[in-house]
């Protein structure tokens, strides 16, 4: 009983390992290279998403708003824990999902991928069109 037990457990942590590496080398703190800012990204239900943290101007106004907007309506809303990456999925060097929002310039893509370089260095790419995308460098935060 106790050989199947120990069986079953081997098979169930062979099963899990490579979801919680892929999670891992996602997840994390990444500076962006705009603004000196920090995106956390985490899960986010079944699928990833990132969320602002840091930023110069939120250093210079804690309670700064999302004045770039395009959209009138979202002016309004906070910075600090702003949801800037929503719904990737994929793994485990590359997810794709969408939509992205830079607060900086006020513009989104509808789609994008998130690709680990290395275990530091993640290319942020967003699209608003199949050939017309912009790609950041994050560095991870440690």
């Amino acid at each position: 009983m106790s050989r199947l037990l120990a069986t079953l457990a081997l098979a169930v942590s062979a099963i899990a390992a490579p979801a919680l590496a892929q999670e891992a080398g996602l997840t994390g703190r990444w500076r962006t290279s705009a603004e000196n800012g920090v995106v956390a990204i985490e899960r986010c239900g079944d699928n990833f998403c990132g969320r602002l943290k840091d930023a110069k101007p939120l250093r210079a106004d804690p309670d700064q708003r999302d004045v770039r907007n395009r959209n009138a309506e979202l002016r309004t809303r906070k910075l600090k824990d702003l949801t800037v990456l929503a719904n990737f999925s994929g793994g485990p060097k590359s997810w794709s999902g969408g939509p992205l929002y830079d607060p900086e310039t006020g513009q989104g893509a509808s789609t994008g991928t998130l690709t680990l370089v290395d275990d530091d260095t993640l290319a942020v790419r967003g699209c608003i069109a199949p050939l017309l995308c912009r790609t950041q460098t994050w560095k991870r935060v440690r």
